[in-house]
């Protein structure tokens, strides 16, 4: 495997890692309840980490795109699957964007 691929690999825990910190914020209740608050710090801690390895091999403006786009996409999503939050018109088309955003920056790269 490739210095690239393990970077877009690493990009991608990186994200699992953040969204898994998000989703930990609805549940330390504002920094109160201990074990939650702990997986928040470790997870964002994780996603930087991991982050700054694969920028290494990626280009640092498309791999936060990436990051942050799915990222973002990936919680709203379970935000509508574990939450049961709304998923408005106005909301999928936020969605949309982001995605059409992260795939006109990375064609802009090749």
């Amino acid at each position: 495997m490739g210095p690239q691929t393990f970077s877009w690999l690493l990009l991608a825990a990186s994200v699992a890692a953040e969204v898994a910190g998000t989703i930990a914020l609805r549940y330390a209740d504002g920094f109160t309840r201990l074990v939650p608050s702990l997986v928040v710090g470790a997870s964002y801690a994780a996603a930087i980490w991991l982050m700054s390895i694969s920028v290494r091999h990626l280009e640092v403006g498309l791999a936060y795109a990436v990051w942050a786009g799915s990222g973002t996409a990936l919680t709203a999503a379970l935000g509508v699957a574990w939450f049961g939050e709304s998923m408005t018109l106005l909301r999928v088309l936020g969605v949309v964007m982001i995605v059409i955003g992260v795939v006109v920056l990375n064609l802009d790269t090749h």
